[in-house]
């Protein structure tokens, strides 16, 4: 049973004085992050065949994430009229593809596979936590705490799933760190960057990872506070098999946000030096800046 319908969002309280522009392409991109969830719900069910009780969870976790993709376009299309959810989708799908067929996790055992989906949920929680503070529009500052709350009870049900399976494949520590630090890296793959593409570009202009990972990057990691970092820090030590609370997050957190801060910095350089590079190729006036 889903934890809320999008029925129940107070759509009629919709603001368009207080939307921010710049907000508006980070809704995009994650609507149809969200609604894509079918598909890697088909990739989970094959990674654990013969698990029912953990398929029934992937298939109900599934319905929950297409649900926020559901709630985000709907929200963009209130900010944006002009905006086609179901063609931009179309293009995602038709762009970016996952291997649905797969019968082996590509973390390299089920436990990786969990701790991985742990990662993704962390960040998912910590962001909508993050863009719901960020924004003065009240119907997306509710969607997003609504989804956040979603994300949060995520990261508790493959949590529990891998300490399930822990038990079984004995994974190290040093394992499940390799498998923690390797999914935060691809937090900059082509999953949210060609969402932004589609999401917010014409099909002319091409489809460019470093212009979009950048344009998307610069105005998300804007959104943060020390406060996400930390709670998503605690997050992470939990599911890899450290105190969530102590020195050593501590300073893991104080360190991640000096990252994100230079990181959120260079992103801005690189979008200014892009825009300022007028009849530059994107790729290069990119690699200058960087």
């Amino acid at each position: 049973m889903k934890h809320w319908r999008i029925e129940q969002v107070a759509w009629d309280r919709f603001d368009p004085s207080k939307v921010d522009p710049e907000i508006v392409p980070l809704v995009k991109a994650a609507a149809m992050v969200e609604k894509n969830g079918g598909d890697y719900a088909l990739y989970l069910n094959g990674v654990f065949h013969d698990d029912p009780d953990f398929r029934q969870a992937a298939d109900h976790w599934a319905r929950e994430e297409i649900q926020h993709g559901d709630a985000l376009g709907r929200w963009a299309t209130l900010a944006d009229p002009s905006w086609d959810f179901d063609a931009a989708f179309r293009r995602y799908r038709d762009g970016f593809k996952i291997d649905i067929h797969a019968d082996a996790s590509i973390r390299g055992s089920r436990t990786g596979e969990l701790i991985a989906r742990c990662m993704v949920e962390t960040g998912t929680s910590s962001y909508y936590t993050a863009l719901g503070e960020a924004t003065e529009e009240p119907v997306l500052k509710e969607i997003c705490r609504l989804i956040a709350a979603d994300e949060f009870r995520h990261f508790k049900l493959f949590y529990d799933h891998m300490r399930r399976y822990l038990a079984r494949e004995r994974l190290s520590f040093l394992g499940r760190l390799r498998v923690a630090a390797g999914r935060i890296g691809e937090s900059e793959d082509d999953e949210l960057a060609y969402a932004y593409h589609c999401g917010n570009e014409p099909e002319s202009a091409g489809y460019d990872h470093d212009r979009c990972i950048a344009s998307y990057m610069a105005r998300a990691m804007g959104c943060y506070r020390y406060r996400h970092v930390e709670r998503g820090m605690g997050m992470i030590f939990k599911a890899v098999g450290l105190p969530p609370r102590g020195r050593l997050s501590d300073l893991a957190a104080r360190g991640a946000w000096r990252l994100l801060q230079w990181r959120t910095g260079r992103y801005r350089r690189m979008v200014a030096r892009a825009a300022e590079a007028g009849r530059t190729r994107p790729r290069e006036a990119l690699r200058a800046a960087a």
